[in-house]
């Protein structure tokens, strides 16, 4: 699940200036952009599963689910249902190859202008016609991709379940008033600086910091910039063995991520539910549950990544899915059986949704935010964009592959479909016991150091690589400042 994660800064430098109201109101805005993963979820899960919707363009998927005699497993499963979410994925995949380069070259600022007056048009033609809907939102998902991956996307969030016309008129309603505020966002000095517009970022820096006292931040930004132009051939640097444990965390992490099964939980919920027997209103009010705990336990993960570790969390969040996993794989097994056919207590209905919200609660204080946080600690400068490029992308691919197969996969593997996931968690557990060291409080500088003592890592990284980093110490603020030009 498209997630978030707190970067921790070892060693920064103490600047002159507080908290402005301009920047409070610039990161307002700013964090309105993760919402739009929340309203993309939300919006296409929750009608799939709608009547309305199923009855005017899924006819035979809506006729299968008024049919008693029909497997209630396979009501669902229609590949071209499940492309009206994971194409949303799919175009956010194809974005991320795109937008680091638009951003570089237009700036922060155009680059969301240009995803605003272009989901604008896509609302507009979706309002005026809810046919397209099926094939603009996807074009629309791919701008918002643009900005989300440089993290400021814009939209926020206000779901409502009353008809495709409705659907397709809240798609406007909900981001109107945050695209409003894109038009008065600042450019960012760090891009104002890469475009070549010294003294425009330095008047944006003092704007940020409230005083004009910005010389030596500006002098370190200055310098940090020309570092990070000089950064060749990423992609070339990252498959050399000496950074092996990057490559593969910076595949491996993001795979696991998806392979949890958490996307189609949060994607179908609605549909899920009422496979279960629940009705459609409370399969909705169900779904809203567990994402209301997905928002509460992410809070959790942020008071407690650096009191307890990564691997802590990691190791007890995948634990607590396992139990999840195989404890609702089995009361689905042993109430519907492969036939689909059975019912639920009120009683077992909330066991259910009990452990489903548990496993949630697991995923969003572990492998939610951590599956972001752990690339963005392990990658040097000289490879961070082709770790990060990495990362978001088979983020994204497996997104879609996962949310494109599951209504398929619950059809044949029935409940079988959650000792599967259930068995992927364990898969992954272990790798992170054995293969990922605690990366808590250690800065950059010397992760070389914490590879070279791992077991395994250890012998792809030579010594001068351990010894370059010791010397380098010394410049951990200057460091510190060339790695947030990059993030």
């Amino acid at each position: 699940m498209a997630g978030g994660g707190i970067v921790p800064q070892v060693g920064g430098r103490n600047y002159q200036g507080g908290v402005t109201a301009f920047v409070v109101i610039t990161c307002v805005v700013a964090a309105m952009g993760g919402l739009i993963f929340g309203y993309d979820i939300g919006v296409s899960g929750g009608v799939t599963g709608m009547p309305e919707f199923l009855r005017k363009f899924f006819p035979s998927t809506y006729a299968k689910t008024k049919d008693t005699s029909e497997n209630e497993y396979c009501k669902y499963d229609n590949h071209l249902l499940t492309m009206f979410t994971s194409s949303l994925y799919l175009a956010g995949l194809v974005a991320s190859f795109f937008a680091s380069g638009v951003t570089r070259v237009f700036g922060r600022k155009i680059s969301m202008l240009f995803g605003v007056c272009s989901s604008l048009s896509i609302r507009n033609g979706t309002s005026q016609d809810s046919r397209s809907t099926q094939h603009w939102f996807p074009d629309g998902h791919y701008y918002w991709n643009s900005s989300c991956t440089i993290g400021e996307l814009w939209h926020g969030e206000d779901r409502r379940w009353m008809g495709l016309e409705t659907f397709s008129s809240s798609c406007s309603r909900p981001s109107n008033n945050a695209d409003n505020w894109v038009y008065f966002l600042p450019d960012t000095p760090n891009s104002i600086l890469e475009r070549g517009h010294a003294e425009k970022a330095r008047r944006m820096l003092r704007k940020i910091r409230g005083t004009d006292n910005v010389d030596e931040e500006f002098q370190d930004l200055m310098d940090a910039t020309k570092a990070a132009k000089k950064v060749e051939h990423p992609w070339r640097n990252i498959l050399q063995p000496r950074y092996r444990p990057q490559l593969i965390m910076c595949t491996l992490i993001p795979f696991f991520q998806q392979i949890t099964g958490i996307n189609v939980i949060m994607f179908y919920a609605p549909v899920l539910f009422m496979t279960l027997g629940f009705g459609q209103n409370a399969s909705l009010m169900s779904a809203v549950i567990t994402g209301t705990v997905n928002v509460v336990a992410t809070l959790v993960s942020i008071f407690s990544v650096d009191r307890f570790g990564r691997r802590a969390l990691f190791l007890e969040g995948g634990m607590q899915m396992i139990v999840c996993q195989i404890a609702i794989g089995i009361m689905i097994g042993l109430k519907f059986g492969v036939s689909g056919i059975g019912t639920l207590s009120s009683f077992e209905a909330n066991l259910i949704l009990f452990l489903i919200c548990a496993y949630v609660a697991a995923f969003a204080w572990s492998w939610g935010p951590l599956g972001w946080l752990i690339p963005s600690e392990i990658c040097p400068l000289e490879i961070r964009s082709a770790g990060q490029a990495i990362n978001v992308s088979v983020n994204m691919l497996f997104t879609f592959i996962i949310a494109q197969g599951f209504l398929s996969m619950l059809c044949h593997m029935k409940f079988g479909l959650f000792f599967f996931f259930g068995g992927f968690v364990i898969i992954m557990t272990i790798f992170i016991f054995f293969f990922l060291p605690e990366t808590r409080n250690v800065p950059i500088e010397e992760m070389n150091r914490v590879w070279k003592a791992h077991w395994f890592w250890g012998k792809y990284i030579p010594d001068d690589a351990v010894i370059g980093a010791t010397a380098n110490l010394k410049h951990t603020e200057y460091n510190t400042t060339v790695e947030n030009i990059l993030l």
